[in-house]
């Protein structure tokens, strides 16, 4: 240990530890020990004893207390938080770090309770946390990747995202990991390090989202024949939006492409970002099924053969 504080170039303490002699202080007990008579050395023994009795009660009611306190704080913080609307996924990143660093401070409490030296303690436990720092140099960068996600908002708690190839709702944001649920029901739990540098798709973050259905029709099918079927089933869905909605558009249906056995048509609509799965599965059946009954063909790849006969 001495000698790795010392290639950290922490020499005060280096010397502070080097002072301590395990050895010297052993042999110097070993002789109070013979030189002191039984009777005074079982008071000594039971007074240590008592004292040592009352330090740890000390220190476990210290112990229950702090975490009481701790429980309370935390309690308070969320619901001041909650009670002014701050975002859920800040709240969570707080109550973290509020567990982590009240927890922290409780066992130094409880060691100097105890009657150990906190000042050695520290000084062993920053030489350590240099080692330890460096070893969990990724954690550092994933506590820091939370703190920019909760300064840059790049999305909050409820919102959908993909990244790193996961898609899903985000539940909570803790001090190294962001919590999404799959649709599918599973928890993922990503890195904020890795997060805070993703590309992030964030579906929710914006009011209304554009849905679009791609019809392959029979050649022959008449442009406005077609544009008024296709946006008369649009209009009888109820949660479409148009302009005077606030939506930027209203919606339409035109010719995408012409490709070889098959019109392409394409047919766009806006709707709240949370309607968008309900509006997309309601109109792809609307579509499938009422197309068809209008006269208008779902074609088949189609190709012409010609046959040249050589005299």
């Amino acid at each position: 240990m001495i000698q790795l504080l010392q290639d950290f170039g922490i020499g005060k303490m280096a010397e502070k530890l080097d002072t301590l002699n395990v050895k010297d202080n052993l042999a110097q007990q070993l002789e109070h020990i013979k030189e002191t008579d039984p009777q005074t050395l079982m008071h000594e023994l039971l007074s240590s004893a008592l004292d040592f009795g009352l330090k740890l009660i000390a220190a476990f009611a210290i112990y229950a207390v702090g975490m009481w306190v701790i429980r309370r704080i935390k309690k308070t913080v969320m619901s001041t938080m909650q009670r002014r609307g701050r975002d859920k996924a800040i709240v969570s990143f707080v109550q973290s770090l509020l567990s982590v660093l009240l927890t922290l401070m409780l066992i130094i409490m409880v060691i100097s309770a105890l009657g150990i030296n906190t000042t050695s303690l520290a000084a062993i436990l920053a030489a350590s946390g240099m080692a330890i720092g460096m070893a969990l140099s990724g954690a550092m960068s994933n506590f820091a990747g939370g703190m920019l996600i909760l300064i840059f908002k790049p999305f909050k708690a409820g919102d959908y995202i993909e990244t790193n190839g996961f898609g899903g709702t985000v539940h909570s944001i803790s001090i190294f990991s962001t919590e999404i649920h799959t649709p599918d029901n599973k928890t993922i739990y990503i890195p904020n390090g890795t997060l805070s540098n993703a590309p992030i798709n964030n579906f929710t973050s914006c009011v209304f989202r554009r849905v679009e259905w791609q019809i392959d029709t029979a050649y022959g099918t008449e442009v406005e024949h077609m544009r008024e079927v296709a946006l008369s089933l649009v209009e009888e869905e109820k949660l479409i939006q148009h302009i005077s909605d606030g939506a930027p558009d209203n919606p339409s249906c035109n010719i995408l492409s012409l490709k070889d056995s098959s019109v392409l048509f394409t047919i766009r609509a806006w709707v709240k970002a949370e309607d968008y799965w309900s509006v997309y599965f309601n109109l792809n059946n609307s579509l499938y099924t009422n197309l068809p009954k209008a006269g208008i063909q779902f074609p088949f790849p189609q190709m012409d053969v010609h046959i040249h006969k050589e005299n």
